[in-house]
């Protein structure tokens, strides 16, 4: 792509219903924009409050914004599934579903309530489960898509079978890498399953290089030397509304390739604007994706089929 791909070359979203996944950064920025270009958003997230307060602020900042708020908390398998019934019965179809929300480096290793390690069990199965669910709908939407975000984290992250939930030894980069290659490889997976089932939903992976979010700050604790850091080098990292461009572009640019994966264009993919992003070798490996999936369904009870 020459042209530098904003917001403003993004077409009317009139008529069209998103669900995005996180309530603050990057998924409050798509809520944002999408609402602007006239979208019906539903903003998904575990937190009421914040939920709440990012639909007051986009609805003040558009006037007439059709936008709305409900819970779902991705480290729940069973509120996963609650938030797909009550979606269910207020709407017939959905449009695109942005697979966005995510939790980053906690030090120690968390489990969520059904035993996955938090990030794996958040990042990864809890939108491997919500996708499962919504795809009813989706199958039922308007050239739908399901857009999920991996990261720049990707690229270091191994699928380690023998300990996937970091259960014999957990490090939180390491944990958080596979939780995003799993992300990348899911969104590859579910375009070629989409294909040879006849879903007719198309699947793109984003990462927004390295941007502003709470989520940097929230990570290692925000007094720690990691955050601090990040206060000082506030200029490497890009704003979150710039972030979240890539995931924009493949939610709705006509010219975003189904099975592709979209990435800032500079300096290693880490700012800019909307580019083909390269995914790592490991994400490429198809044996591995298959029993990535099989062994997510296995994990969350879900089929696709």
């Amino acid at each position: 792509m020459t042209h530098h791909w904003t917001t403003q070359d993004m077409p009317s979203q009139r008529g069209r219903t998103f669900v995005v996944t996180g309530t603050g950064g990057l998924g409050f920025e798509d809520a944002l924009a999408l609402a602007a270009a006239g979208a019906d958003v539903v903003i998904a997230g575990r937190n009421p409050a914040k939920g709440a307060e990012a639909a007051t602020r986009i609805k003040a900042a558009v006037p007439g914004a059709t936008v709305c708020f409900e819970v779902v908390d991705l480290a729940r398998l069973a509120s996963v599934a609650s938030f797909a019934r009550r979606l269910s019965a207020k709407r017939d179809s959905i449009d695109v579903l942005i697979n966005n929300a995510a939790v980053m480096t906690p030090p120690r290793r968390e489990s969520t309530v059904d035993g996955f390690e938090l990030q794996f069990g958040t990042n990864y199965l809890g939108h491997f489960a919500l996708t499962a669910h919504l795809l009813p709908m989706l199958r039922r939407g308007s050239e739908p898509r399901v857009v999920t975000l991996s990261s720049v984290a990707a690229r270091s992250g191994t699928i380690n079978f023998l300990d996937l939930q970091s259960r014999r030894a957990y490090t939180p980069m390491p944990a958080y890498g596979q939780s995003k290659l799993a992300c990348l490889m899911f969104a590859f997976e579910l375009q070629r399953r989409s294909e040879a089932a006849g879903w007719g939903v198309a699947s793109i992976a984003a990462h927004p290089g390295v941007s502003r979010t709470d989520l940097l700050h929230n990570a290692p604790g925000r007094g720690s030397f990691q955050s601090r850091l990040r206060s000082a080098l506030w200029f490497l990292f890009q704003p979150a509304a710039q972030g979240a461009l890539p995931t924009l572009f493949a939610a709705t640019a006509p010219e975003a390739r189904p099975g592709g994966y979209y990435g800032p264009h500079r300096l290693g993919e880490t700012r800019g604007y909307p580019t083909e992003a390269k995914p790592p070798e490991q994400a490429l490996n198809l044996e591995v994706a298959s029993q990535l999936w099989e062994l997510s369904c296995g994990l969350t009870g879900i089929s696709f089929d």
